[in-house]
């Protein structure tokens, strides 16, 4: 059994569990770089990284796709739809990959699916990112449009700064993803999906709004409500993918739980310090489910 971990060239935590639980399990692993994918269209091998061929592997867990130039990172992905079209299973799926690292179209597939989802504005123009903010209350999130681990997210409550970050967006050419701000007491929730299950959660909180814990979000144990349970899952296939990292704000105002983003690579570090449960065995357990 040949499985592909595909990541970045540099070490990486989640990577180094991996590899050491597929080993544990008799597998042949390879850490695959998504920047040395080579494919061929009337070669052998169809697909190689550093000359090695891959398109006869039973599967790849994908764990980071490098940013860079839209052109490199379209390539990067259009490997992974060749792989998947090649018989290897590809975990998660490309398709949903590229809806979740999409943050409006995974606002637009939560809100398709019956999901509560913060209300959003998208736009490239300047007058209606103005407008947005003000039919938004005035307290809005701003976002990149492709991001995580919360960088460069702004809270916006004044009308000046509002006009100033805008007009510094419009001078970038960027795409403005305008959400209303939730107050949730600087603390949200991180639900770990995998399959049909929440197999493990925790509580972030902070000194402020953001709680990612790159950001200096403290990770605590939390056993979710079964309805966050269900809505977790049911945000997780509205995307399409079979594990993911759910993100949740329950307002201060109404109680009312919000679905705010999922990730399809999702990370387990920080919640695997507040859980006994073994979630790099659990993933491997998962993908080895799928290939028999």
């Amino acid at each position: 059994m040949k499985v592909g971990i595909v990541a970045s060239d540099r070490k990486e935590w989640h990577v180094e569990r991996l590899n050491a639980e597929f080993k544990a399990r008799g597998a042949e692993v390879y850490v695959l770089p998504a920047t040395r994918f080579r494919s061929g269209v009337g070669l052998e091998p169809r697909l190689s990284v550093r000359g090695y061929p891959i398109d006869d592997y039973d599967a790849v867990i994908v764990r980071k796709i490098p940013g860079g130039t839209a052109e490199r990172v379209f390539y990067r992905m259009d490997a992974l739809h060749r792989l998947k079209d090649l018989g290897v299973y590809v975990l998660n799926p490309p398709d949903s990959i590229e809806v979740a690292v999409d943050k409006y179209y995974t606002s637009a597939r939560l809100e398709d699916a019956g999901i509560n989802t913060p209300r959003t504005v998208v736009t490239e123009r300047f007058d209606e990112a103005m407008k947005a903010y003000e039919e938004l209350g005035g307290d809005v999130v701003v976002k990149p449009l492709f991001g995580s681990l919360g960088m460069g997210m702004s809270r916006i409550s004044d009308d000046d700064i509002a006009y100033r970050i805008f007009r510094a967006l419009e001078m970038t050419q960027g795409v403005y993803y305008i959400q209303e701000y939730i107050p949730h007491g600087n603390r949200d929730l991180r639900a770990f999906v995998i399959g049909d299950e929440v197999v493990a959660s925790m509580m972030r909180t902070a000194d402020d709004w953001k709680t990612n814990l790159s950001a200096g979000g403290k990770a605590e144990p939390y056993d979710l409500e079964e309805e966050l349970a269900e809505l977790s899952i049911e945000a997780t296939a509205a995307i399409g993918l079979e594990y993911s990292g759910v993100d949740i704000l329950r307002s201060e105002d109404d109680g009312e739980a919000y679905v705010i983003e999922l990730n399809s690579t999702p990370g387990w570090q920080g919640l695997q310090s507040v859980t006994e449960k073994d979630i790099t065995a659990l993933v491997v357990d998962f993908l080895l489910s799928k290939i028999g």
